[in-house]
C-alpha cells in the first residue's frame, strides 16, 4: 500500500496522525456523522488551514446561513477573513447587502440550476479548498436517489479537473440515519463521526476512517472532545510503534526487607498490581515506591480516580511522604481524573504527554475499579488498558495499578480481572487477626521479570513509614481468604514511638 508522499494537512494534529500526514490532495473526501457530531467546526479547520498557507478557500453552505458559521467560529476564537462563503439560504434578498456572497432560495431553482452556480462561484474564486455543507440538501432537491446520484459524480468529475481538494459533508438527516453506500464509492476517503450519550456523564465522540484509497492509515475508533479551538482527536494508540530501548534494572523502595521480596524490587517496564482489601496500604505502597524514584531524581505521576487529591496528601504525609515537596521540586505530578468526563483515547492521550513531553518514568493508576468505573459503556476497556501498559513498557515506564477487593475479606479473586493479562507482578495484601488485633500482610503472588520470595510477611504502616517484618511461619488459611495467625507474637512488629 502506497504512503502518499504527497499529503495536505487537515488543519487538525490528531487526524493527521490518524491519516499519518495528512490527506492526499486534490481528491474528493466525505465527512459524515448525526447532527452535533462535529463535522462543521472539522471542515472549518480543514479551511483555515488553507487560509494558514496561504491558499483561497471557499465553504458552500446549503444548511447553514452565514450568521450561523460566525458563531461556530466565534466559538472557537476563529475569524472567517479570508475564507469565501457561498450560501443557499430561504433569506431575503437583503440578507446579503454589502456580502461579498451569492444568497439563493432552495425552492426557486432546481437541482441542475443550482449545480451550474457553484461551478461559476469555483471559477470565479479558484479555491484550492472547498467544503459542501451539506449533501441533505441536495438529496431534496433530487427527490430522485439516482439523479442525486449523477449530480454528485457530475460534481466529481468537474473537480477533477481542477486543482482542488474537495469535503463533502453529509448529516444523514436525509437518508434516514443510514449511511449512503453509494456515495461512499465516489469518495476517495470517509470519515466519518459519531456522539454516543451514555447513561450518565458527558457525551462521548468518536471518530473512524472508513476508506482512505491507496493510502495506510491508523484504522479503528478513535475518541475526541469537541472544545474550543476545534476537535481534538486522540487517535489510537499502537504500542509496538513506540519501543524506546531502556535498561530494565530493579526499581527500589528504599525499604531493604520489601525490596527483597522481589529481590531488589519490580523491573523498570513492567505493570505491578497491588491488590487487597480496602484500608490494607495498597496505595501508601505504591507511594513508597514512587517517592523512593523521586529521591532519585525521577519523575513521577499519579492519575487519582478514586480519592481526592487533598486527602491523599495528607494521607501520605502522616506516613512521612510528604507529597507537596515532590510537587514543588518538580518530580511528582498528581492528575485528578473525573471519572464522568473522561473517555479511553482521552486518558490515554494524558498519559503519553506526561510520559513524551514531561519524562515521566514510573506512573501510579488509583484505582483500576476507578478507571473501569469511569467508563463503564466502553467496549473493549481492558483491552484497551492492556495496550496503555504495553506503551509503557515500550518506553521503560514502570507502571502501577491499584486493585481494591470488594469487601475488607473474602476470596483472593479480582472481580473478573485476568491478572495474568494485565500484571507482570502482583502484590497481595491481607488482613490478619493475632491476639485480637488487625494486622496486615504482605506476600508476592507471581514477577514475571524474575524471582520472588514466596514467604508471607507482616506489613506495618505507621508513622515511621513502611515496614516489613519476618517470615509469618504461623500464619494459615491466606488463600483461602480468611487468613489466621496461630503462633507466637515475638515475630510480629511492635510499635515504635512518634517519629522525632
Amino acid at each position: 500500500m502506497s504512503d502518499g508522499s504527497a499529503r495536505i494537512s487537515t488543519g487538525n494534529p490528531g487526524l493527521d496522525q490518524v491519516l499519518r500526514g495528512g490527506l492526499p490532495p486534490n481528491r474528493l473526501y466525505l465527512i459524515e456523522g448525526e447532527p452535533g457530531s462535529g463535522k462543521t467546526t472539522l471542515s472549518l479547520q480543514f479551511l483555515l488551514e488553507g487560509r494558514a498557507r496561504g491558499e483561497k478557500t471557499l465553504y458552500i453552505t446549503l444548511s447553514e446561513t452565514s450568521e450561523e458559521l460566525k458563531v461556530v467560529a466565534e466559538s472557537h476564537g476563529w475569524d472567517l477573513d479570508g475564507i469565501a462563503l457561498f450560501e443557499l439560504a430561504s433569506a431575503d434578498d437583503s440578507l446579503g447587502a454589502g456580502r461579498d456572497q451569492s444568497i439563493l432560495h432552495s425552492w426557486e431553482i432546481e437541482l441542475g440550476g443550482m449545480i451550474q452556480l457553484i461551478k461559476d462561484e469555483v471559477a470565479r474564486v479558484s479555491p484550492r479548498r472547498v467544503v459542501f455543507d451539506s449533501l441533505s440538501e441536495m438529496r431534496l432537491l433530487a427527490q430522485d436517489p439516482l439523479r442525486y446520484r449523477r449530480h454528485i459524480l457530475a460534481l466529481k468529475q468537474f473537480f477533477a479537473g481542477l486543482n482542488t481538494t474537495v469535503v463533502m459533508v453529509d448529516d444523514h438527516t436525509a437518508s434516514s440515519g443510514e449511511r449512503d453506500t453509494h456515495l461512499h464509492s465516489l469518495c476517495h476517503g470517509v470519515i466519518t463521526l459519531e456522539r454516543l450519550t451514555l447513561d450518565f456523564g458527558a457525551a462521548r465522540r468518536r471518530m473512524q476512517v472508513q476508506k482512505l484509497r491507496g493510502i495506510d492509515f491508523v484504522a479503528g475508533y478513535h475518541d475526541f472532545v469537541l472544545r474550543k479551538g476545534g476537535l481534538d482527536i486522540f487517535p489510537r494508540l499502537i504500542a509496538a510503534e513506540h519501543h524506546t530501548p531502556f535498561i530494565g534494572e530493579p526499581i527500589t523502595s528504599d525499604v531493604p526487607a520489601l525490596d527483597e521480596l522481589l529481590h531488589g524490587g519490580p523491573a523498570r517496564g513492567t505493570c505491578t498490581l497491588l491488590t487487597g482489601p480496602a484500608g490494607a496500604g495498597k496505595t501508601t505502597l505504591a507511594l513508597q515506591y514512587l517517592a523512593a524514584a523521586c529521591r532519585r531524581g525521577e519523575k513521577c505521576v499519579i492519575y487519582e480516580f478514586d480519592e481526592r487529591v487533598g486527602t491523599l496528601m495528607v494521607r501520605a504525609r502522616a506516613f512521612g511522604i510528604d507529597l507537596q515537596k515532590l510537587i514543588d521540586d518538580g518530580l511528582m505530578v498528581i492528575r485528578q481524573i473525573d471519572p464522568a468526563e473522561i473517555a479511553p483515547g482521552q486518558f490515554t492521550a494524558t498519559v503519553r504527554e506526561e510520559v513524551e513531553q514531561n519524562g515521566a518514568r514510573i506512573v501510579l493508576i488509583d484505582s483500576l475499579n476507578g478507571y473501569m468505573s469511569a467508563m463503564p459503556q466502553e467496549q473493549q476497556l481492558v483491552l484497551q488498558l492492556h495496550e496503555l501498559l504495553s506503551y509503557l513498557s515500550q518506553a521503560g515506564v514502570a507502571t502501577f495499578l491499584v486493585n481494591p477487593q470488594q469487601g475488607f475479606f473474602g476470596t483472593m479473586a479480582t472481580e473478573g480481572l485476568n491478572v495474568s493479562y494485565i500484571a507482570d507482578v502482583v502484590i497481595l495484601l491481607r488482613f490478619f487477626e493475632a491476639e485480637g488485633r488487625l494486622r496486615k500482610a504482605i506476600s508476592i503472588v507471581k514477577n514475571r521479570s524474575g524471582p520472588h520470595e514466596d514467604s508471607i510477611r507482616e506489613l506495618r504502616i505507621d508513622a515511621h513509614g513502611v515496614r516489613v517484618g519476618e517470615p509469618l511461619s504461623d500464619f494459615h488459611g491466606i488463600l483461602s481468604g480468611t487468613p489466621q495467625y496461630t503462633g507466637s507474637t515475638a515475630p510480629l512488629l511492635e510499635d515504635r514511638g512518634p517519629r522525632a
